[in-house]
């Protein structure tokens, strides 16, 4: 092989893969299920973060299509990062802070309606680590995808978000500082 063909050719295939096993921190797997995102085609994805080692997944997107989000909480519920114990997905518009697990939950709250926006796949790969698989179905899981965006039919009449602004919400802080967070009635 001369060394024009050496520099051609392309790296091992196993390194990528290997490199998924030995991830040091959060950002890694989080980065990992953008990229692969990416390379679906996927546009505008905003951010990625999960919870609980993995078994939730949560991501940003900025809808372009119908079916936008959904295509994306598959994509990320099955890619090689994600796949392995993710429980559940869900997906949220990008003016959702997907690392403020009360704005995540304000948008499920708020933003869903379980009979339309909550699939369950089935048969899903798993690893025999999964506390709640009974011993004799160890390597398969059920998972749980939620779109949790703004209907994209009608998201230019969907209701405007009410409360403070970012704004008044910094001179309350500075004005009361945590004394708000700790009164009980």
């Amino acid at each position: 092989m001369s060394e024009v063909e050496e520099i051609r050719a392309s790296p091992p295939r196993a390194r990528y893969p290997a490199r998924i096993l030995i991830v040091e921190d959060d950002t890694d797997i989080a980065a990992l299920i953008a990229h692969y995102l990416e390379k679906a085609g996927v546009p505008d994805v905003r951010g990625v973060a999960y919870y609980q080692t993995r078994m939730l997944v949560v991501v940003a997107i900025k809808q372009r299509y119908p079916g936008h989000a959904r295509q994306a909480a598959l994509i990320a519920s099955q890619c090689r990062a994600a796949a392995l114990l993710t429980r559940y997905v869900v997906v949220v518009d990008e003016d959702i802070n997907i690392w403020d697990s009360n704005e995540l939950l304000w948008a499920l709250c708020t933003r869903t309606d379980p009979a339309k926006d909550i699939d369950v796949l089935r048969r899903c790969w798993s690893n025999p680590i999964d506390p709640i698989i009974p011993p004799s179905e160890r390597g398969f899981q059920s998972r749980g995808i939620i779109d949790a965006c703004k209907p994209y039919e009608w998201m230019n009449e969907f209701p405007k978000v009410s409360g403070a602004s970012e704004e008044l919400k910094k001179k309350v802080a500075a004005k009361f500082g945590t004394s708000l967070a700790s009164k009980k009635n």
